[in-house]
């Protein structure tokens, strides 16, 4: 019985990663789109994905290219703000011409 409750809870997870990974690549996909480009700083929002909702932090930064800015993206549940199911790093052209 145990195994079968470990499993479960591994499944469940296993879920709630994946979809907290797409609602950070969702999130960097935008900041890729914005125009102009996200400036720099630490935004926060929440999206839903599937029917749950997730809390999600953006902080870009400055990166060695002055053309580029470094995002990061660090996706949480509600309920455990401390705990991320997901974090993505990526860089967007900071709209220097």
């Amino acid at each position: 019985m145990r195994a079968i409750a470990q499993g479960a809870d591994g499944a469940s997870s296993l879920k709630a990663r994946t979809l907290a990974l797409w609602v950070a690549e969702n999130r960097l996909a935008q900041a890729q789109l914005d125009d102009p480009a996200p400036a720099p700083g630490t935004t926060t929002g929440e999206d839903a994905q599937a029917g749950v909702l997730f809390a999600w932090r953006r902080t870009v930064d400055a990166s060695p290219n002055p053309a580029f800015r470094k995002i990061e993206i660090v996706v949480t549940q509600d309920d455990q703000p401390g705990y991320a199911l997901a974090r993505l790093v990526g860089y967007v052209g900071s709209g220097l011409r």
